[in-house]
């Protein structure tokens, strides 16, 4: 295009007026809505329709995660070559149809703990492919100037579902069992199938074997970038062992709230959509918090913090105590998702473009890596030590990874680092 012709080029409709943009919004919001719900029916129908114990709510966790270390890194190098509308629609489909066989197997008397951790697996592998998708799809129906809008409003709508979802799924699950709700699930994603079909064909083009280096080197040249820089890899680090301590709260939580603080399936739902409200709530704060005091003084603030908040959630119990659960849920989700937004927008600006994507495969790997083994090693601990006990070693475990940035350089820095270093 010459710089005439870019002068001369009508400017892009505004965003409201993006079909294809607003059909992507409203089945993003629904699929969001879906996996967010799921995060609670899965184990909620597990404990209420076949009385699992610890070791499963361990092995659904695991599930849930394992597709994000067994196919994370290339699973972005395989859609490359795909159509990323193709790849979501199909992976809404198999999330429906998984989650779909729960209710038909419960109507038909033959649900089994073994199938709810299938579909944990099967499930969980879609949401790595439609993520995966997500970010190519975007950049295909949206113009440029419009981008940052429309990531914000994609942001915002993502927020509002991991707060909307536990509610709501406790509430459908209260009138229609855990299992039955499950079935609302799979027509979510239906639906965000059928506005992803709606879109029309892509306009992305494939990139052709031959004008990429092989998946393997792709994979170690990011893997390198992130060992070598000091800044990625304490981060990478303490990120990888607090998301175990968290996890290991997340997988016992809901059965900590029926058995031990004893909440009906609407009063779980409650208490975990606190944690959501906190996590927007951070969200909204992170940006001005960081222009006042400094990126990397409020990162550090909001990790220390963290580590103090978690170790509150153990410490619910029946009656008024349950607020220590509620407080601590929420202050964790404030805290986490702030510093996370603090974090990840300096990645964006520290990191060369060219390795944008390999490193942020990369420290996926090593954090959600981290969560499978958390999920069993929490199942197992509750199963022999208790929930309160095995809840309130995971909370000792994250806070002692969010302390550990008190020992790095980053303690001392206002902000976060411009560039790496010799750049």
């Amino acid at each position: 295009m010459t710089a005439l012709q870019a002068e001369t080029r009508p400017a892009p409709p505004p965003l409201r007026r993006n079909r294809r943009f607003t059909l992507f919004w409203i089945g993003e919001g629904v699929s969001l809505l879906g996996n967010a719900t799921t995060t609670l029916l899965l184990p909620l129908a597990a404990i209420t329709e076949l009385g699992a114990g610890p070791g499963w709510m361990g092995a659904l966790t695991a599930a849930a995660w394992l597709p994000w270390l067994v196919v994370g890194l290339p699973a972005g190098a395989w859609v490359d070559s795909w159509s990323p509308r193709s790849v979501m629609i199909t992976a809404d489909v198999v999330a429906a149809v998984a989650l779909a066989s729960v209710p038909v197997c419960v109507v038909l008397d033959a649900l089994t703990l073994t199938q709810l951790v299938v579909v944990a697996l099967v499930n969980g592998t879609s949401t790595v492919f439609f993520r995966s998708a997500y970010v190519k799809l975007v950049t295909d129906i949206v113009p440029s100037e419009h981008l940052e809008q429309a990531n914000g409003r994609l942001l915002g709508t993502e927020s509002a579902m991991q707060v909307a979802g536990p509610g709501i799924g406790g509430l459908v699950a209260h009138a229609v069992t855990a299992a039955g709700a499950l079935l609302l699930d799979a027509v979510s994603f239906m639906v965000s199938a059928v506005c992803l079909w709606r879109l029309g064909p892509s306009s992305s083009t494939s990139i052709e074997p031959s004008e990429t280096p092989t998946l393997r080197s792709r994979i170690a040249t990011g893997v390198a970038y992130v060992t070598h820089d000091h800044y990625l890899r304490v981060l990478i680090v303490i990120g990888c062992v607090s998301n175990f301590g968290l996890t290991g709260i997340t997988t016992l939580l809901v059965l900590f709230l029926v058995d031990h603080v004893g909440l009906s399936s609407a009063g779980v739902g409650m208490v975990m959509a606190c944690g959501s409200v906190g996590g927007l709530l951070g969200a909204t704060l992170a940006s001005s918090a960081s222009q006042r005091w400094g990126s990397g003084r409020v990162s550090t603030l909001f990790l220390v913090g963290s580590g103090v908040t978690s170790l509150l959630v153990p410490l619910g119990a029946s009656g008024p105590r349950v607020v220590l659960t509620v407080l601590g849920l929420f202050g964790t989700g404030v805290l986490v998702v702030a510093g996370n937004v603090i974090r990840g927008a300096w990645r964006q600006r520290y990191v060369p473009a060219e390795l944008m994507g390999r490193v942020a495969t990369t420290s996926q790997m090593i954090n959600f890596g981290a969560m499978p083994l958390a999920g069993l090693t929490a199942g197992w601990l509750g199963a022999h030590l208790g929930l309160q006990v095995t809840l309130a070693v995971m909370a000792v475990i994250n806070a002692v990874a969010c302390w550990a940035i008190l020992l790095t350089p980053l303690r001392r820095a206002r902000h976060l680092p411009a560039a790496p270093a010799g750049t």
